[in-house]
């Protein structure tokens, strides 16, 4: 009976297990791309976290002033919508205020920043994915 279970076994040994692709597109383990959290967690490290939820793709900052500028600050949500590596899996919101009397008055962000810091994170992400590809 062993013999006849050893030879089924062997029998399956003809086919090699398909090995698992890092690099793919779609790395699903947290629920969404994880070089596009990567990337995103890298790209606003900078700013403290209010939630990071991998699960949905959420990533939303605190106010952020930077030191020379300290009468602006600035507060960023990002958003992964897929668990594919593409640019339009990725949606980031900017808010700014001024400091004007001693309040927070709330003031336009400029387009070219958040687009700015989409491409950061896109840049970020494909660095990455070329590095597991590579090993």
């Amino acid at each position: 009976m062993v013999a006849v279970a050893c030879a089924g076994l062997a029998a399956c040994g003809g086919k090699e297990r398909p090995r698992a692709d890092l690099a793919a597109s779609q790395v699903t383990t947290i629920g969404v791309n994880s070089y596009l959290w990567r990337a995103s967690l890298d790209a606003v490290s900078f700013m403290p976290l209010l939630q990071a939820d991998s699960a949905g793709g959420v990533i939303v900052t605190d106010w952020y002033a930077n030191p020379s500028n300290p009468g602006e600050r600035m507060k960023v949500t990002v958003s992964i919508l897929d668990q594919d590596l593409r640019a339009d899996a990725l949606r980031v919101a900017a808010s700014r205020q001024v400091s004007q009397g001693g309040a927070w008055v709330d003031a336009p962000v400029q387009a070219a920043t958040v687009q700015k810091l989409e491409e950061v994170i896109l840049t970020r992400a494909r660095d990455l994915r070329r590095s597991a590809i590579r090993g």
